[in-house]
């Protein structure tokens, strides 16, 4: 082999070794903007103490999953198409004269607020003041014109599992750092990251979490969350990009987006789920709930 074609040999290897894991200066989706920081508060878990899975069959999910305890899934769909539609220039270049509805991030979700999703994402989407209270928040989850918005969720692919009897509903969102909604439930579901990250609180539903339902997921993880004995905390994960949690009907949860996140949730519903969503006790926030 002549000298000079050396190079060329080992550069070529080299770039197959590489695994192409980085998405460059693109891995937020221009979703990171400059100005202040997240709180302090926002951070990843210590200990995960949710399954992670990546090879999943259906039997297993039913069996051991689906109506007993959360768990977080990888690999099962590949939504690289959906998550480039989801750049902050593409969203806004499709949907920036589009009308949102944005909900205030408290437990019952009592206000509604419409303006253009390019307002809301100009104006608005900032990290979350931490002495905000939950009625003085608003998000965007959940309340999404489908027929506006379907040229956009015809590209998602949902996770392959489904439960007998249910009807999946979409439920969209894009929220700054800081924000998340309270403790609340409702039926079963799955939520996937597209950019950014979101930590998970859960309680199954014949434990009843501690917390304030005006007050925001953060300022319950300041105040309320370092008291708890070990046995009294949740399960808890940060939701990567790309994974999706599943979670079971009627646990509680709560929710907090570590970074300005895009997210999109798969609602699992029934007549009978859609009736106890309805009593003051679990009633949803941001449509479906779970953002």
């Amino acid at each position: 082999m002549a000298l000079e074609a050396r190079p060329l040999l080992w550069l070529a290897l080299w770039t197959l070794a590489v695994p192409a894991r980085s998405f460059g200066k693109d891995a937020d989706g221009g979703w990171r903007r400059p100005g202040p920081g997240a709180p302090a508060a926002v951070t990843e878990e210590e200990h995960c103490t949710v399954e992670r899975r990546a090879d999943l069959s259906y039997a297993e999910f039913v069996q051991r999953y689906a109506f007993s305890r959360p768990v977080i899934l990888q690999g099962l769909t590949d939504n690289s198409r959906f998550r480039d539609l989801c750049t902050r220039q593409r969203l806004l270049a499709s949907f920036g004269d589009s009308v949102v509805r944005l909900s205030t991030a408290n437990t019952y979700s009592y206000q509604k607020v419409d303006l253009p999703f390019e307002k809301y994402v100009e104006q608005m989407l900032h990290p979350q003041d931490p002495i905000s209270m939950g009625n003085d928040t608003l998000y965007f989850f959940g309340d999404n014109n489908f027929t506006e918005w379907a040229s956009l969720f015809r590209h998602y692919s949902p996770p392959p599992f489904s439960l007998l009897g249910t009807t999946p509903a979409y439920s969209f969102g894009i929220a700054g750092a800081g924000s998340g909604v309270p403790f609340h439930w409702h039926g079963p579901g799955f939520s996937e990251v597209i950019y950014g990250r979101k930590r998970w609180f859960l309680y199954p539903p014949e434990k009843t979490p501690e917390f304030h339902p005006n007050k925001t997921t953060l300022a319950w993880l300041r105040d309320t969350y370092p008291a708890l004995t070990p046995s009294a905390r949740p399960l808890e994960c940060t939701i990567q990009a790309g994974e999706v949690l599943y979670f079971p009907d009627r646990w509680w949860h709560a929710t907090l987006n570590l970074d300005t996140s895009v997210f999109i949730s798969t609602f699992l519903g029934t007549e009978v789920m859609a009736a106890a969503s309805a009593q003051p006790t679990s009633a949803p926030l941001s449509g479906p709930g779970g953002g």
